[in-house]
């Protein structure tokens, strides 16, 4: 039955990864005054590029894997986490090492697209995220590794469920802290879209993408999106158990929708700051993620 629970997850996250994508538009185009469209619109954007052909701009076939690599291994994680409380088949297999491993496994196969590409806006989007992924991955590791140090394990289900069942400590709240300021950088909204800047870089480790491998590549970020909404509910506010499998997806659900919510105002209200910006902003994150991991170690 636990391997039911992993499919699940996969089900859950790809249904509502576009919705949760869709909301955070429409709450966007509400506070600039914009109409904005339609919350569904995401699932339309997806199925119309499956439905292109695929122009393949480099025919090397680091820039043909690239997109598959970056879903697979976001769905791997989807696959493997504790979702709504529930330990699976997978997860009883699986740390915040293989997380950790998996996230930046997405992150370097958006790189390797990019790169392999050979344009020039492409690989200046793949040097900003290559930046951006160098200073803000410590931040998640860290977040992980407070659990694992807080309860003496590696195992997903201690490190995301039971950190705060020692109380709000002063290590956590001040991770707690660090993971919100770093949740913008994690998803690729403003005012760190830096990598993609639309305006700038069109798009850029993107630019060269078309079709099916486009559309792959935005379910990607839609997911990741989630699974790190998620991360922060299941790490910082793990509450509202109440031992029903399908009510605590709800409950979830709603939980990670007031995530997406402060993404999408966070967002749309902070204009995009410069890569030298951004990179002094991430340093003061580690720091401060670091000394919330040595406040731990010593009981705080």
């Amino acid at each position: 039955m636990d391997i039911v629970y992993s499919f699940i997850n996969v089900l859950v996250f790809i249904l509502c990864a576009p919705l949760y994508d869709g909301i955070m538009r429409k709450i966007t185009a509400r506070v600039q005054s914009r109409q904005g469209p339609p919350v569904v619109q995401p699932y339309y954007d997806i199925l119309k590029l499956l439905g292109k052909n695929t122009v393949n701009s480099a025919d090397n076939w680091s820039f043909k894997l690239a997109p598959v690599a970056a879903f697979a291994s976001i769905i791997a994680v989807v696959f493997l986490v504790p979702f709504a409380f529930k330990q699976n088949f997978a997860s009883r297999y699986a740390d915040i090492i293989t997380v950790v491993y998996l996230l930046t496994l997405g992150g370097v196969s958006v790189l390797l697209g990019a790169l392999s590409s050979k344009n020039t806006f492409a690989m200046i989007g793949a040097s900003r995220e290559m930046v951006t992924m160098i200073m803000v991955e410590p931040v998640l590791a860290m977040t992980l590794i407070l659990g694992a140090v807080k309860f003496k394990s590696l195992a997903l289900q201690s490190t995301m469920y039971s950190v705060t069942s020692f109380g709000y400590s002063a290590s956590i709240i001040a991770m707690m802290v660090v993971y919100l300021l770093a949740l913008q950088a994690f998803v690729g909204k403003q005012p760190f879209d830096i990598s993609e800047a639309e305006i700038e870089i069109l798009e850029g480790p993107f630019i060269e993408y078309s079709g099916p491998n486009l559309a792959l590549f935005k379910f990607y970020m839609m997911m990741k999106q989630m699974f790190y909404a998620f991360l922060f509910i299941a790490v910082f506010i793990p509450f509202a158990e109440t031992g029903y499998y399908i009510v605590d997806i709800v409950i979830q659900l709603a939980e990670m929708l007031g995530v997406f919510i402060l993404i999408a105002l966070i967002g749309s209200t902070n204009p995009r700051l410069r890569i030298d910006q951004a990179v002094k902003y991430y340093a003061v994150l580690i720091f401060i993620s670091i000394c919330a991991v040595g406040l731990s170690v010593k009981g705080f």
